[in-house]
C-alpha cells in the first residue's frame, strides 16, 4: 500500500468522537490504587529522572522491589541509595544504552537468568529528537529507543513471563502516536527519503509500539500475562534536553510552563500495574487510566505483521516469525 493510499484508507477510519475523548480525558485525573505491592518485583527502564523516577518511588513506597535499567551508573547508584534508605526495599540496577541492540540483548539475557519473577515491566525510556540521528546499528534513534528496544526485550522475555503465569507489561506510549496520521513507512523507517521532523518520527515510533502490542497480546493470550500502553499525561520531563538551544528555550519557556508534575504519571502507572480492577485487561491503550481507542494507523493488523518481521531482523532476533 502506497503512503498516499494508506493515508486515504486511514482518513476514512478517523472519528471525531475519539479526538473529543482525547481532549476530555487530558483534563481527567488518574484513578488511584491503594493496594500495596509488598515484595513484588518491578522492572523500569529510564528510572533516573522524570516519569521513571517518580514511578520507581511510587512502587517502592508501596513495598515493591525494583530493577532499573538506565544509562548512567552514577545516577543509578544515587537512585538506588535513595530508595533503599527511604523505603527499605531492594533496588538494583543494570546499565544499558537502549539505542544499542548489543546492550539490549545483554540486558535481556541477564533478566532471563533472574530467579525472581518480574511482576510488572514498565517500558518508560524514550527520546525525542528534532534532528535525524542514526544509531550504531544503523537504525533511526527515536525508532530504536522508543520502539525497537521494548520490542526486543518483550520478545526475549516472553517465555519467562508466560512461565510465571502472571505479569503485566506496560508501554509508556503517547497521544503523540496520532501525529503519524498516514501510519508508519516500513520502506523508510530511517527517514532516508522523507523530511524528518521530531513530531513525525516520534509519532511513528509510538505507532509502531502500539502495532507490536496487538501481536504481543495475541502471543500472550490465556497465559496470565497482559500488555497495555498508556499516555502519561501532559507532564514535565527532561525529554529533548539534548536538542538545540532554540528547542530547549522554547520547551523551557512555553511547553514546560503548561505541564504537570510526573507524579500523576506515576500514580497512573501504579494503578495500571497493580489494581485488581484491571485484572485480565490486555491490548488496551489508556490516557493515564482512562481507556481510549488509538488512531487508525495503530490498529492496522496487517501492517503490524509486516513490522513484526522487520523488527525481528532489525533487533537481531532469529526466532520463528508469526
Amino acid at each position: 500500500m502506497s503512503q498516499h493510499n494508506s493515508l486515504l484508507t486511514y482518513f476514512k477510519e478517523y472519528r471525531w468522537s475519539n479526538i473529543f475523548a482525547m481532549i476530555r480525558n487530558s483534563k481527567a485525573k488518574p484513578k488511584i490504587c491503594t493496594e500495596n505491592f509488598n515484595n513484588r518485583y518491578v522492572l523500569i527502564t529510564g528510572a533516573t529522572s522524570g516519569i521513571g523516577y517518580f514511578t520507581a518511588r511510587k512502587y517502592a513506597s508501596q513495598g515493591a522491589n525494583l530493577i532499573c535499567i538506565n544509562r548512567s551508573e552514577e545516577k543509578s547508584q544515587a537512585l538506588c541509595k535513595e530508595i533503599n534508605t527511604e523505603f527499605a526495599v531492594q533496588c538494583d540496577y543494570k546499565i544499558a544504552d537502549l539505542s544499542c541492540m548489543e546492550d539490549v540483548h545483554k540486558i535481556g539475557q541477564e533478566l532471563l537468568k533472574l530467579n525472581t519473577p518480574i511482576d510488572v515491566f514498565i517500558h518508560n525510556a524514550g527520546v525525542f529528537n528534532t534532528k535525524r540521528e542514526i544509531t550504531v546499528d544503523g537504525v533511526e534513534m527515536v525508532f530504536a529507543v522508543n520502539y525497537l528496544s521494548s520490542f526486543v526485550l518483550n520478545f526475549l522475555l516472553m517465555d519467562k513471563l508466560k512461565s510465571q503465569k502472571k505479569a503485566r507489561i506496560i508501554l509508556v506510549n503517547s497521544e503523540g502516536h496520532r501525529f503519524a496520521v498516514g501510519g508508519i513507512r516500513i520502506d523508510d523507517l530511517n527517514w532516508n527519503t522523507r523530511s524528518y521532523t521530531g513530531l513525525r518520527s516520534y509519532g511513528s515510533a509510538k505507532t509502531a509500539q502500539l502495532l507490536s502490542m496487538m501481536l504481543f497480546d495475541d502471543c500472550l493470550k490465556q497465559s496470565g500475562v497482559t500488555i497495555n500502553a498508556m499516555h502519561p499525561g501532559a507532564v514535565k520531563t527532561q525529554s529533548g534536553k539534548h536538542n538545540g538551544p532554540i528547542y530547549r528555550w522554547y520547551k523551557r519557556n512555553f511547553i514546560d510552563k503548561n505541564l504537570h508534575s510526573p507524579e500523576i504519571s506515576a500514580e497512573a502507572l501504579y494503578y495500571l500495574g497493580v489494581s485488581k480492577e484491571l485484572e485480565g485487561f490486555s491490548g488496551k491503550f489508556f490516557n493515564l487510566t482512562t481507556e481510549e481507542e488509538p488512531a487508525p494507523p495503530a490498529l492496522d493488523k496487517e501492517m503490524a505483521k509486516k513490522l513484526w518481521d522487520i523488527s525481528l531482523e532489525l533487533g537481531g532476533l532469529h526466532e520463528k516469525q508469526l
